[in-house]
């Protein structure tokens, strides 16, 4: 490996530690919202959607192309049920996304960056 992808692959690899954490301890390492969609679920579905989120861990080239673990998609199956891996068929699918701002949520920031404010979004995938 070539000290040029060495040094992407360490800094992609740093991000999504940070990320894991985010992920794992949303509203604590990182600042969570929720789109009016996602609110309108029940209760019961939001809270098993956050757990989900929280222990995510079907990354793939498709929805991890930088290896940072800054998305992901959680699925409804036909019997309700929700899911991480992506069944035949689904009834709804939730999107979650990590962004990176400044301290004051104005401006991108780098997400190595010690004064970056991780923001998790997570939304129905239609109101993406």
């Amino acid at each position: 490996m070539t000290r040029p992808a060495l040094e992407a692959a360490n800094r992609a690899e740093a991000i999504a530690r940070l990320n894991d954490l985010a992920r794992k301890a949303m509203g604590v390492a990182c600042t969570a919202v929720a789109t009016q969609g996602f609110r309108a679920l029940l209760q019961t579905e939001q809270t098993r959607v956050r757990e989900l989120i929280e222990t995510f861990d079907a990354f793939t080239p498709d929805n991890d192309p930088h290896g940072e673990r800054d998305f992901g998609a959680i699925y409804q199956t036909n019997d309700g049920s929700w899911k991480a891996l992506q069944p035949r068929e689904s009834r709804q699918k939730i999107f979650w996304k990590i962004d990176y701002y400044d301290q004051n949520l104005r401006y991108w920031c780098n997400p190595l960056d010690a004064e970056c404010r991780r923001v998790m979004t997570v939304m129905l995938a239609g109101e993406y």
